[in-house]
């Protein structure tokens, strides 16, 4: 039901991901920040003065316990710990929204949705960049069919090594860790926003092929890349995913090294998003090749924090008022999942086809 009020929010988790998604809650008269929860107890106590009107918990049982009225949660923490903090939450009776990857595994994501649904509650998983305006410029020119059917479309991504804002050693650590459990930072945590992208352009998948890789970096600490992911799409439509590798390669970007880009092919030309986190291409960011013309948008919101803060400003708009469609559910995200878990079993029986809703 929707709230003839502010709603009122935990925030759980206060790393590097936190300074982008607060921007929905900055100077946002929809919603009161009431709460913040982090077990690092400095990294609480700065953020803290980012919202002196909110209380300061060590962990979720502490701000349950405590009697703070809450009405939703912004769920930040490492992949391994969703599931258990999701559950505490949806079972204090709070909406959540949960930083991706939804859940390492198709049960432990069933056993969250299996939760909202007992509690009443709506479970979202975070995604950005269906919100970054130069990939809605892209969406608007395939659904408006202005290149003409769809003949196929390349993802292209770059990890370097160099540049970019201090990342803190603790969400590094938890990285590896999720790494060695076959659930890499290149392929699974970034690339989830990749997959959903395809999923929101093209719709489901039908079959994917895969080649997952690795590089050492440093003794001991691997990157999965180089890959290659191919699949398609149930209409027929089929698309491209390289993921490369530069570990000495500076690029300039405010937030992390990943030089991303996605070109989609039509019968009567092309549409390509030239850059997103990083800014690698110093052109346009949104380019439109028609009728031996290129033509160009030099005006666009394409600051990567934008992303963040218009889709969590999105899902605060849908509790507050209920309108629309929420993007993302937790049913749909499972599909995003599936979709990456995928990648991994073909990876794995080297490069066979496999269909997303085989997964289980």
């Amino acid at each position: 039901m929707p709230y003839d009020r502010p709603i009122r929010v935990a925030i759980i988790g206060l790393g590097r991901i936190y300074d982008l998604n607060i921007l929905a809650y900055v100077d946002n008269p929809d919603v009161d920040v009431v709460a913040l929860v982090d077990s690092n107890d400095e990294r609480l106590l700065e953020r803290s003065a980012e919202w002196p009107q909110a209380e300061s918990f060590l962990s979720i049982d502490e701000l349950a316990s405590s009697g703070l009225a809450i009405d939703a949660v912004e769920v930040l923490l490492p992949i391994a710990l969703h599931e258990q903090g999701v559950l505490a939450c949806l079972a204090n009776g709070w909406h959540v929204n949960l930083q991706k990857p939804f859940a390492t595994d198709v049960a432990s994501a069933n056993r969250m949705i299996a939760a909202a649904k007992l509690a009443g509650r709506r479970l979202r998983v975070m995604e950005n960049y269906i919100f970054y305006e130069p990939l809605l410029h892209l969406k608007r020119v395939v659904d408006q069919r202005e290149i003409g059917t769809i003949s196929g479309y390349v993802l292209k991504m770059v990890a370097s090594g160099r540049g970019g804002w201090d990342v803190p050693g603790d969400t590094y650590q938890w990285q590896f860790e999720q790494a060695e459990l076959g659930r890499g930072v290149l392929v699974f945590d970034d690339g989830w926003h990749k997959l959903a992208t395809a999923l929101w352009l093209f719709g489901p998948v039908r079959e994917v092929r895969a080649w997952v890789g690795s590089t050492e970096v440093v003794p001991g600490i691997s990157v999965d890349a180089p890959s290659t992911v191919v699949w398609e799409h149930e209409n027929g439509i089929r698309g491209v995913w390289d993921i490369t590798l530069a570990v000495d390669m500076y690029l300039r970007s405010d937030y992390y090294t990943n030089d991303e880009r996605w070109e989609v092919t039509g019968r009567r030309g092309f549409a390509r998003v030239n850059r997103c986190t990083g800014r690698g291409i110093q052109e346009p960011s949104f380019e439109l090749y028609l009728d031996g013309e290129m033509r160009s948008q030099h005006a666009l919101d394409d600051d990567w924090a934008s992303s963040f803060r218009d889709s969590g400003r999105h899902w605060i708009n849908w509790l507050r008022r209920g309108e629309g469609r929420l993007l993302y559910c937790a049913e749909e995200s499972l599909e995003i999942l599936k979709f990456a878990l995928a990648i991994y079993e073909s990876s794995a029986k080297g490069g066979i086809g496999v269909q997303p809703s085989s997964i289980n």
